[in-house]
């Protein structure tokens, strides 16, 4: 709940059953010392940060400002990690739109990546994790792996979000192609009906095969924190959040049967 202090928040997280939080961007440096307060009272981990600049910002603009406002919220979010003790920063590389051709959002980010963002990632020890979302970029597993890989460097990796893929996809299928470049992963289910109408419902309760997710994890021996990008709420709705990751960790559908 957004109501709660930070400090709450987080033992409100910790008495659900959570073992860490992923934290977005804070430019307030007394935000980002409350949160860090908040992490080492509970003991409740901060393992990762979601830059929040990169949609309105695009790494891939052909506006030297709009870069350049983007490569300072990476920055912001690289120095919020290592104050927190995170390891992982979350960065959307690019977005393809009627401005940005494919081509250009492909080049533009590496560029920015490599060069403006990778030195201090390497300098503060923290790695990029870049996430496919819904930007019309990395459409296939196999190109994400090649863009990964084009960096050639241990602090740029993959941040791979079960939910996002379903459209043209199928997770367990991205988890075995990315393999050891997975360095994070979000956790959401998604579910289309027959008009075509999506949703995100609590996990179990969509289109994605739970119990194939977790075998694909086993199988690349993926052994790092999991994030549930979905809904907050009450102690009640985050205990069974928890009961349901219980039983996908298990190898069980998440959804208990009646």
């Amino acid at each position: 709940p957004r109501g709660l202090s930070y400090l709450d928040r987080f033992k409100l997280a910790q008495d659900a059953g959570f073992e860490g939080v992923e934290a977005n961007t804070a430019e307030d440096p007394k935000i980002a010392e409350e949160i860090r307060e908040a992490s080492a009272k509970t003991g409740l981990r901060i393992h990762s940060v979601m830059n929040m600049a990169h949609w309105q910002f695009p790494l891939s603009s052909s506006k030297p400002a709009e870069v350049d406002k983007s490569v300072a919220g990476m920055e912001t979010s690289l120095r919020n990690a290592k104050l927190w003790g995170a390891d992982t920063v979350l960065l959307v590389p690019a977005v393809v739109n009627p401005q940005t051709s494919y081509k250009d959002a492909y080049t533009r980010s590496q560029k920015v990546i490599r060069e403006r963002i990778l030195p201090l990632a390497q300098e503060l020890k923290i790695v990029v994790g870049i996430e496919e979302v819904w930007n019309k970029f990395l459409l296939s597993p196999l190109e994400f792996a090649t863009y990964v890989d084009s960096f050639q460097s241990p602090w740029a990796r993959a941040y791979f979000d079960v939910g996002n893929i379903v459209f043209y996809g199928y997770p367990q299928d991205w988890i075995r192609t990315l393999g050891k470049r997975i360095v994070k992963i979000h956790l959401k289910d998604f579910k289309v009906d027959r008009k075509g109408t999506f949703s995100w419902p609590n996990i179990g309760e969509g289109d994605i095969d739970w119990p194939e997710v977790r075998k694909a994890l086993s199988e690349i021996g993926y052994e790092g924190y999991m994030t549930t990008e979905i809904q907050g709420g009450d102690a009640v709705y985050l205990k069974d959040v928890v009961a349901r990751l219980d039983r996908f960790l298990a190898g069980e559908p998440p959804v208990a049967k009646k």
